[in-house]
């Protein structure tokens, strides 16, 4: 179970590295306005906005690599902050966070607590 929660932790990093690449770098450029749903000129007004975003995604991303050489604690820990900011982006933004981004943790999580 160890190994596939692991697994599941590396996606999720992985996840978060291209979250920050979308939102820091490609924010206002097509492939950034297609995956936000965004029009040109709202991409352009928020971009400071996303890159900080996309900065904090970043620190989760390098926390969940860590988490990987850590103990559980720790994995329980960058879990639980992906699983919030998932809750509250779903929330506030879109359902769709939720499924790309609670979800996945949750069950990584999930998969800690049983290892």
């Amino acid at each position: 179970m160890k190994l596939i929660s692991d697994i599941l932790i590396g996606i999720i990093a992985l996840l978060h590295f291209n979250f920050l690449y979308l939102e820091m770098f490609l924010w206002d450029k097509p492939r950034g306005i297609k995956s936000f749903h965004m029009t040109e000129e709202f991409a352009k007004q928020s971009k400071t906005l996303a890159m900080n975003q996309g900065l904090y995604n970043g620190f989760l991303a390098a926390g969940l690599i860590w988490s990987l050489f850590a103990d559980s604690p720790t994995k329980i820990f960058f879990l639980s902050c992906v699983i919030i900011a998932g809750i509250f982006g779903a929330l506030t933004v879109s359902k769709r966070i939720f499924y790309m981004q609670a979800l996945p943790a949750i069950a990584a999580l999930l998969l800690v607590f049983v290892a």
